[in-house]
């Protein structure tokens, strides 16, 4: 179990770097220009096994590999199974490649009506702002393009964007993602969201980033600034594992709500990572004390060399099942599946209606007792 209620127990400060100045840890831009992407860099602080070392080599041609110093120092380095250090360096496990995984695991570049723009659900649209981000997770679904790794050549075009959901009066709802939106300057985040927000049907705007878990430094009074530009901002994070949730990420995130932008988070399960009751209890406990509702569980996608992370569907149905009834429904997320091939997210959840007759349902609860509901 991991302590919930001691925020002591939450990790923060700059570890490595302890000789930097405070001005220099707290400027974002200065931890993406520190990140880690090198094998050397990461031999310097951690025994590198031969598995990772490979990984690394192999990284060039599949997903670039880069790590913020934030996100770095969470890594315990006497730990080999340690749940940070899973997600961000790579193994030789990636070039293990199964029949049925896809460069394209979702479908997407079936649905892209315009470079970047996927218009797959009827009221809304996903555009993507770019290809990086602050740290590239080994199991991302856009692998194929995130980073540039595989030759994806991603240039999007924002005005066609724009133009599209302006001739497009059915999409209510703008997701932006990428990459990371976050990695963009505060004045290209302004204009997008003004531009969006000058579209009459737009009724509201999401932001799909990790970023501020990777170096919430970016939560600045800028960024702040150029997402009120629309009265209806809204924002997922990617928190996977307790040791994620920090203090900085804890201050930044109540910055954002206390803006008026409410945070939902999104977590991936993940093999021997955050496949366990107690550990998805104490990530989502964490969650609601950081003021971020838990939204979805996703099933890991069905990437290109990412099978070592995925667990079987069964597992994330077990760990619903375990925190229904012992933790408030408030913070139980939705798990899902998104369809291969363009289907889109598909929730999976554990069944508790034993037995239908007529108006006569027979149902269980979460200790396994039955229950009679009469219907109309």
């Amino acid at each position: 179990m991991f302590p919930l209620d001691n925020l002591e127990n939450w990790h923060s400060g700059k570890g490595y770097w302890c000789g930097t100045s405070d001005v220099e840890w707290n400027d974002w831009k200065w931890q993406m220009r520190n990140r880690l992407n090198q094998k050397e860099q990461f031999e310097k602080y951690l025994k590198i096994s031969e598995s990772e070392s490979e990984g690394l080599s192999l990284s060039s041609s599949k997903l670039l590999v880069s790590v913020t110093p934030h996100f770095f120092n969470l890594i315990n380095p006497s730990d080999p199974d340690c749940p940070i250090r899973k997600q961000v360096i790579p193994t030789n496990k990636e070039s293990v490649v199964l029949p049925y995984e896809d460069p394209d695991p979702v479908g997407e570049e079936g649905s892209m009506v315009v470079s970047g723009l996927v218009h797959r659900y009827p009221d809304r649209v996903l555009f993507l702002t770019t290809d990086r981000c602050g740290s590239y997770c080994r199991y991302c679904t856009r692998s194929r393009m995130v980073s540039n790794a595989q030759g994806y050549g991603f240039h999007p075009n924002f005005e066609k964007n724009l133009d599209y959901i302006r001739k497009h009066t059915e999409v209510r709802d703008v997701l932006l993602s990428g990459g990371d939106p976050l990695l963009l300057s505060d004045s290209k985040l302004s204009f997008l969201i003004n531009e969006l927000s000058n579209i009459s049907h737009v009724e509201f705007i999401r932001l799909g980033s990790r970023l501020p878990v990777f170096l919430p430094q970016r939560v600045t009074d800028g960024l702040i600034d150029a997402l009120r530009g629309h009265p209806n901002v809204w924002m997922s994070i990617h928190v996977n594992h307790p040791r994620e949730c920090t203090i900085e990420l804890k201050d930044a995130c109540h910055k954002l709500v206390n803006s008026g932008i409410p945070l939902g988070n999104q977590s991936v399960l993940l093999n021997g990572i955050n496949d366990n009751v107690d550990i998805m209890r104490s990530l989502i406990h964490r969650l609601l004390i950081m003021k971020v509702r838990p939204y979805y569980l996703y099933q890991c996608d069905l990437v290109p060399g990412s099978s070592h992370f995925r667990t079987p569907v069964h597992k994330g149905i077990e760990i619903i099942e375990g925190l229904r009834g012992t933790t408030t429904g408030y913070a139980i997320p939705q798990f899902v599946i998104d369809a291969p091939g363009g289907g889109g997210k598909i929730p999976i959840n554990p069944n508790y209606v034993k037995e239908v007759q007529g108006k006569t349902w027979k149902l269980k609860n979460f200790e396994n007792r039955e229950f009679i509901y009469q219907s109309h």
